[in-house]
């Protein structure tokens, strides 16, 4: 289901997609200018180090995580955040079973073009 300007978001209409690795994600909605995806981890579950030219900030829903962001780490848990500028190095390692809440600007192109 393309969720491209959905405006009321159920999550119940919107499957998984598997990642591999224990992580899975929902793309809930976007434009041109924003995106917001649900990725869950089970525990043990990685976010590959990575980088991108989107800005980023993520909630942590549930569970707790290790972040990494170039060669700082932190460990969060429900209800911390973090922020991403542009480029910066970047992953998660799931300590604990839970999902994050991500929001990207502009959207990630490369999430829906397959």
């Amino acid at each position: 289901m393309d969720q491209r300007g959905k405006q009321f978001i159920t999550d119940s209409d919107i499957d998984w997609e598997d990642l591999g690795g224990g992580v899975k994600r929902k793309i809930m909605s976007y434009d041109e200018n924003v995106m917001m995806v649900k990725v869950a981890f089970q525990t043990g579950g990685i976010g590959s180090l990575h980088n991108h030219v989107h800005r980023q900030i993520s909630y942590v829903d549930s569970g707790i995580f290790e972040i990494t962001i170039q060669e700082n780490k932190k460990i969060l848990k429900q209800g911390d955040a973090f922020f991403i500028p542009p480029n910066l190095v970047h992953g998660a390692f799931c300590i604990e079973k839970g999902t994050l809440i991500d929001i990207f600007t502009p959207y990630r192109e490369d999430f829906i073009s397959k």
